[in-house]
């Protein structure tokens, strides 16, 4: 029994080792960061994840042969703080997908479909499959005369996953088999999708006097509110690249932060507002921990906001510094730039480095899949930027399939299956709202849990065994 107990041990500690290493391995240098919702701090819709809507069952057939079932292949529903509504479908079929877990709308190159080719063939069976296309137009489209919100919600998920997981996915209704076979048939590539509002770069420096920028405003609205953050100094103003004040902006227009001469050296945020509906096919991802990567399939008119920092100074280092998810080299990337005339050392992860006058630097953090990151960047004058996110690039490798049954009841919908002819013990699911996945994470973690307390339990007892000899 205590070999026991010291086998499952050491396997802990070597997991946990090597998770720690690729979360803090050494930071390596990178070239400048992607724009367009490449910026993790740049804005967008954020939204909190709800169960599901419509739905239904579908087979997945593995590249192996393999089959496995999924109950709850369909719609989800997220609540944004201001009351809008989206609606979205998986695109990571084997992870599972936690309810109330918050999501922040990124970029595809900040999400598993980052290195898809066939990401703009989602776009498409989004843009014509439900819930955009009404659920009697695409019955007559696929001949599929039976067809019905949940046959609908389940054939479009599964024509997503073809493309997203590389599975063959098969609904089993029937009329939903003709919509999916209706969708993959007629697929192609289109344009990934502007963000709903971002503010591009979301951190700018210079010196008082002069003006801060240009920061760029990408919207789907039609004019965005823009506004300075109170305490900034009199005579600060938001001007285009004429000088002339601004109070909104649209899609793709340039705004600066003009600093009057004499300004106490300081910091300010600008803030932009928006009422929009976000496009379909923009990835959201979580940012409390590992749940699957949605895509958007509908949105009711939302509010939505994007910040950008502002740094200046008379004399000495003026810093700026952003950051986004560098999927391609799975880390975060961290964009330090310096406005000023002497040079600024900054700390990462007890690494020092200094960021000479006019120079813009970029640093990558490695980052695990799935792991979440914090960590502050400090300067002078009280500048100051703390990061937190997720790094979620890759859909579950095949393989990854779900032990058994999780709870319906805290699901939001009939759970996943394990896959076929498993023998898979059930499991309570914790918060798993389902669409494939499953709960093995949180039994995972249970289990190891367990296993320190048995060891340590058997430690124990080894050494009042060695005690009472003694």
């Amino acid at each position: 029994m205590l070999s026991f107990f010291r086998r499952g041990l050491a396997r802990l500690a070597i997991v946990s080792l090597a998770s720690g290493l690729v979360a803090t391995g050494a930071t390596a240098l990178a070239g400048p960061a992607a724009a367009d919702g490449g910026d993790q701090s740049a804005g967008g819709a954020t939204a909190r994840l709800g169960g599901m809507t419509d739905f239904g069952r579908v087979t997945i057939e593995e590249k192996d042969g393999s089959r496995w079932s999924v109950g709850s292949a369909g719609l989800f529903e997220m609540r944004t703080g201001q009351g809008g509504t989206l609606s979205a479908y998986c695109i990571d079929l084997r992870t599972g997908a936690r309810r109330d877990f918050h999501y922040k709308e990124v970029g595809w190159d900040q999400s598993s479909l980052h290195n898809n080719t066939d990401a703009g063939k989602i776009l498409w069976v989004l843009e014509h499959s439900y819930p955009r296309v009404a659920v009697a137009e695409l019955a007559e489209k696929a001949g599929a005369k039976g067809l019905d919100r949940s046959d609908a919600a389940a054939a479009t998920q599964a024509a997503i996953w073809h493309f997203s997981d590389e599975v063959t996915a098969t609904p089993a209704a029937a009329d939903a088999k003709l919509l999916t076979a209706y969708l993959l048939g007629r697929a192609e590539n289109l344009q990934e999708p502007k963000a709903s509002l971002a503010l591009a770069p979301s951190s700018v420096a210079g010196r008082s006097g002069g003006r801060l920028g240009p920061v760029t405003v990408t919207t789907s609205a039609s004019a965005a509110a823009l506004s300075l953050a109170p305490g900034a100094p009199p005579g600060a103003r938001i001007v285009d690249k004429d000088g002339a004040p601004v109070t909104d902006a649209k899609n793709g227009d340039q705004v600066f932060l003009d600093i009057p001469a004499g300004a106490p050296d300081g910091s300010t945020e600008l803030t932009a507002l928006a009422t929009t509906g976000v496009p379909l096919g923009r990835a959201f991802v979580s940012t409390d921990g590992p749940s699957q990567t949605l895509v958007l399939a509908g949105s009711s008119s939302s509010a939505v906001s994007a910040e950008a920092s502002a740094s200046w100074a008379g004399k000495g280092p003026v810093p700026a510094v952003t950051v986004a998810n560098d999927c391609a080299r799975g880390g975060v990337d961290v964009t330090a730039s310096n406005e000023g005339d002497e040079a600024w050392t900054f700390d990462l992860r007890d690494v020092k480095y200094t960021v000479a006058p006019g120079e813009t630097r970029t640093v990558t953090v490695p980052v695990a899949e799935d792991a979440a990151y914090d960590f502050t960047v400090t300067g002078p004058n009280g500048f100051e930027k703390t990061f937190r996110g997720v790094l979620g690039c890759r859909t579950a490798a095949p393989g990854t399939k779900p032990p058994g049954k999780p709870s319906a009841a805290t699901a939001g919908g009939p759970a996943t299956d394990g896959p076929t002819g498993s023998t898979g013990s059930a499991t309570t699911g914790g918060d798993l709202a389902e669409t494939g996945g499953s709960g093995a994470t949180p039994m995972i973690a249970a289990v190891a849990a367990a296993l320190v307390v048995l060891g340590a339990g058997a430690v124990f007892l080894l050494r009042r065994k060695r005690t009472a000899r003694g």
